[in-house]
C-alpha cells in the first residue's frame, strides 16, 4: 500500500493533532495522530501511547512534542522517543507527505 489521505493542511493550525484511523497493506487499521507541530510542519506517529494506551491526538502539542493526557508522557514528534516519563518506550513514526491540499501518511513504512 502507498501513502493515504489522512486529512487535508485545513484540518489543523499549528500546535494541533488529529486521529486518523488508516488501513495498512495487510488490512489492519493503524490509529495515527497526524500532527502540525509549532512551525507548521507535518508529523505522523502512533496514535497510542507506548504507556498508557490511549490517544496522544487528545494531548497537548507544544513545539515538536505531543504530550500523553492521562500521565503527562511526552514524545518527540521527529523520531517517536519518549521525552518524559513514566513512558519509556518510543511510538513509531510514519512518513508524511503534503501533496497541495492532501495530507497523506504511510503507515507501511514506519520510520522507526
Amino acid at each position: 500500500m502507498t501513502a493515504q489521505v489522512a486529512c487535508t493542511t485545513s484540518d489543523l493550525a499549528p500546535e494541533e493533532a488529529l486521529r486518523a484511523d488508516l488501513v495498512a497493506a495487510n488490512g489492519s487499521t493503524v490509529e495515527v495522530a497526524v500532527v502540525r507541530d509549532g512551525d507548521g510542519n507535518w508529523h505522523a506517529i502512533s496514535d497510542i501511547c507506548s504507556h498508557g494506551q490511549v490517544s496522544l491526538s487528545d494531548g497537548e502539542v507544544e513545539g515538536c512534542y505531543v504530550e500523553c493526557w492521562l500521565h503527562g508522557s511526552q514524545f518527540d514528534l521527529r523520531d517517536g522517543m519518549p521525552t518524559a516519563l513514566p513512558a519509556i518506550r518510543p511510538v513509531p513514526v510514519y512518513p508524511v507527505t503534503v501533496d497541495g491540499e492532501q495530507v497523506l501518511v504511510d503507515v507501511d513504512a514506519p520510520l522507526n
